[in-house]
């Protein structure tokens, strides 16, 4: 029986099958064997041992037609990267690495800026920032506020038919917008820890979640909240392909594979100067890059 991988806990993994039951499964030891993992998202064949139970085995996983490293899904069409305008603050930064890991995989990212509600002067500044630097980066970015409804229309027609991975750091909605999408649900939201500025995780694993109040071909996959994010292992000279304002200008340097760090006549670093590229973007590249360096000095 076919069925599709909804979450996976402590090696078990919650299968919406075919017959409309979900069956708490085991991965077949072949799967260890061939080192493959299953991965919520999963496309499989199911065999089942008790039907009253609802228990069965996971028998194959079929090809995947993407599959996402950080976070660990499979079968995504986009990513939605939400941030919040204050409290916390945005931090670029986690962002940056976010949108490369993402490139890397060619996974089409939309950010979304929650909290657009506020009123004080600092959020309405990091909302103009945010917005204008990964606009003129080449993304798309929606305002919204889960709260009080702004902008979910909005959401709803980027995300209908489509299965969407929904991340980004702890605090910033992330719960609050699902339950505001998806009503019918028991969803936990925390409260911002005061001496941090940081949420407290409320979403604790990688769930599929069909969002039938926009159509029954509408997947959320809502993973954990994040305070830091782990680079994927590339080559240095591959970063600047991952930083979509880069590619236009990277074969346009004086020196062939120019690394656009210390070399003379860098066409990236003239953009930086004339405000076409923002100094904040190029320095998160400049130290990812050197990250990069210092990983393959020491492997």
């Amino acid at each position: 029986m076919k069925g599709k991988i909804r979450k996976g806990i402590g090696g078990f993994y919650y299968v919406a099958a075919e017959d409309g039951n979900e069956y708490e499964c085991k991965a077949r030891g072949v799967f260890r064997n061939k080192k493959v993992k299953p991965l919520v998202g999963d496309d499989c064949e199911v065999e089942v041992i008790d039907k009253e139970k609802l228990i069965g085995n996971i028998t194959s996983i079929f090809a995947r037609r993407s599959i996402n490293v950080r976070p660990a899904v499979a079968n995504a069409d986009q990513a939605l990267l939400i941030l919040a305008s204050f409290r916390p603050e945005p931090h670029t930064g986690l962002l940056d690495r976010f949108l490369v890991n993402m490139e890397s995989q060619e996974m089409p990212t939309i950010i979304c800026i929650n909290k657009c509600d506020i009123e004080e002067q600092k959020a309405k500044e990091n909302i103009e920032k945010v917005s204008t630097m990964y606009r003129n980066a080449g993304y798309e970015v929606l305002t919204i506020s889960a709260e009080s409804g702004l902008g979910l229309d909005l959401i709803k027609e980027k995300l209908k038919g489509k299965t969407t991975v929904l991340s980004g750091p702890s605090g910033v909605g992330k719960s609050s917008l699902l339950k505001a999408l998806c009503p019918e649900l028991e969803v936990e939201t925390g409260e911002l820890s005061e001496k941090i500025g940081r949420g407290k995780n409320t979403t604790r694993h990688s769930e599929l979640i069909r969002v039938k109040s926009i159509s029954e071909d509408t997947f959320l996959m809502d993973t954990p909240g994040f305070s830091s994010v782990e680079l994927i292992d590339t080559e240095p000279d591959n970063l600047k392909i991952y930083f979509k304002e880069m590619r236009p200008l990277n074969e346009t340097c004086r020196f062939t594979g120019c690394a656009h760090v210390s070399e003379p006549d860098c066409k990236v670093k003239a953009a930086v100067e004339d405000g076409t590229i923002a100094a904040e973007r190029y320095n998160s590249y400049k130290e990812l890059y050197l990250d990069l360096k210092s990983r393959r000095k020491y492997k």
